[in-house]
């Protein structure tokens, strides 16, 4: 059947009158009537019988009234992104690719924020072991978190907020004697960070701007194992500035200013364009950007998340 004929069904109905099922449907009063005609005819009742100067329903038209008018909500829902959408209801797991040192941080909050409202969603955190891959356009992970780069043309981005690498040590490192300065903070002996083995990165260029090199004296492959090193031996790591500041203390371990010009990093969140408009993927998004945003979950995020880009 015509969709616009249960349309036309259910006003006819709803009203009890040709003349406002008319106006509600936009049409005439006479391409009201001529409709009316067809769906009797289609129906095989009168569905509207005259009572005095109005019309009333027959018992066909009162069995068929919340019939067509459920029909045409389910429709409608069919065809409009995130209708009925409750994310109660939702049984899914998520499949996020960021750093450990981002995953640390914002984890717990993530959690508290989804199982408030979808009890049933879980969460499974990767490595960034395919990062500048395929991964999004593959469907092996729904979002990457964390300074994005080497990606697909389609994926689509979303700007979160800037972050500051500061340099971290255990809390009576004799490089906190004095005032760290340029030239002790490269003689410090550090800890590399990567996945790949790599010894050099961007603060052995900035170093060299000033003529100065620094001692890679240990590589490991993540951010928690550098924590765990810096905090028993005197080797100076890196992290980001005002995260996790309570399990740095919790380790006894202390950051401080890292005396170079650098750029601060810019972090976001990417996905495939496939997920843009689905209601699920669309409202974990928005839980995972609100969760980078404010890892404490105090609500005092800094506002600074951006839409989504091409």
């Amino acid at each position: 059947m015509d969709l616009n004929l249960l349309r036309a069904l259910d006003a006819l109905l709803q009203e009890n009158s040709v003349t406002r099922a008319a106006e509600r449907l936009g049409t005439s009063p006479a391409a009201a009537s001529r409709t009316l005609a067809r769906l009797r005819r289609t129906v095989g009742d009168p569905l509207l019988v005259r009572a005095g100067q109005g019309m009333v329903p027959t018992p066909r038209a009162l069995e068929l009234r919340e019939e067509v008018g459920a029909l045409l909500r389910g429709c409608d829902d069919v065809l409009r992104p995130g209708a009925g959408f409750d994310p109660v209801h939702l049984q899914r797991t998520f499949t996020v690719q960021a750093a450990d040192l981002l995953l640390v941080g914002l984890a717990g909050t993530l959690t508290d924020r989804i199982h408030k409202e979808a009890p049933q969603v879980d969460v499974v955190f990767l490595p960034e072991s395919v990062e500048g891959g395929p991964a999004l356009r593959q469907g092996w992970v729904d979002v990457e978190l964390g300074v994005l780069g080497h990606l697909d043309p389609e994926i689509r981005t979303r700007p979160l907020t800037r972050m500051t690498m500061v340099g971290v040590a255990r809390s009576d490192h004799p490089l906190f004697d004095e005032r760290i300065d340029v030239r002790r903070f490269a003689a410090a002996d550090h800890i590399g960070i990567s996945r790949r083995g790599k010894r050099l990165g961007f603060i052995d260029s900035a170093l060299a701007e000033h003529g100065l090199r620094r001692r890679t004296a240990m590589v490991v492959p993540s951010h928690t194992s550098a924590m765990m090193l810096a905090r028993d031996t005197d080797l100076v790591a890196l992290t980001l500035a005002d995260w996790l500041p309570d399990t740095f203390s919790a380790l006894g371990l202390r950051t401080f200013p890292i005396p170079l010009d650098l750029a601060p990093l810019d972090i976001g969140m990417a996905w495939h364009p496939r997920n843009s408009t689905d209601p699920g993927h669309r409202w974990f998004r928005d839980h995972l950007a609100a969760a980078a945003l404010d890892p404490s979950g105090t609500g005092e995020g800094d506002g600074s998340q951006g839409s989504a880009t091409s």
